[in-house]
């Protein structure tokens, strides 16, 4: 598997971890074709020092793709089997050293691809619209995903590998890259967990700055 490849090459840099970034999402579904996300997390990304980020998002579906749902049945998420998921979110963005806080707006584009029976290739398009004391910046991030079930008995896991750049306006560049890899855990019927790796490669600022992180998702569907 191209993502179990990844990971194991990604081990080594996991010893110098700078942070660790927790994160809670919790899904409900509307009806066949929406749902609504509700989400608490940590995050350090542009250079910023680490946030505590909480918002909602709204998913439309379209239609499961039966390649997809074949590929994506040991994943509770079941936007996995969408070719196709619109999202919009807000999310509050407080500063960890007592700052402003930053509100913002994110429309999303997600597709899935079936690279084969068992391997699915994911583009997440997204904007991150920020309005910060009175101030208004944006930048886009496009993150590829590749994805594959293993079997250990009668349990599946599900191991990743996906890079990310970042676009920022205040930059006028593509000032930030983000590599991550983990490895997606089914509890049950509604409880997935998310473990993974991430380095970022931050060239916004001077100087350079690259870090290597540690997160853990909780996820709940309902």
């Amino acid at each position: 598997m191209i993502a179990t490849g990844l990971i194991c090459c990604c081990l080594p840099a996991i010893a110098q971890v700078d942070q660790f970034l927790p994160e809670i999402n919790f899904y409900s579904k509307l009806s066949s074709g929406t749902r609504i996300q509700l989400q608490a997390k940590q995050t350090r990304e542009g250079g910023e020092p680490v946030q505590a980020e909480v918002g909602p998002s709204v998913d439309f579906y379209l239609r499961p793709l039966i390649r997809l749902a074949k590929a994506t049945k040991f994943d509770l998420d079941d936007a996995k089997s969408r070719p196709l998921v619109l999202s919009v979110g807000y999310r509050y963005l407080s500063e960890g050293d007592g700052g402003v806080p930053t509100n913002r707006l994110m429309p999303v584009a997600t597709s899935r691809f079936p690279l084969s029976t068992r391997v699915v290739l994911t583009t997440r398009n997204r904007f991150d619209l920020d309005w910060k004391g009175g101030v208004f910046t944006w930048r886009y991030r496009n993150r590829l995903q590749v994805e594959g079930p293993v079997a250990i008995g009668s349990y599946h896991l599900t191991p990743y590998a996906s890079v990310e750049p970042f676009y920022q306006s205040q930059y006028g560049k593509w000032s930030e890259t983000a590599i991550y890899a983990g490895c997606i855990l089914p509890i049950r019927k509604h409880v997935q967990l998310d473990p993974y790796y991430e380095h970022q490669n931050q060239t916004g600022k001077s100087p350079n700055e690259q870090l290597n992180q540690l997160g853990l998702i909780l996820n709940l569907y309902f």
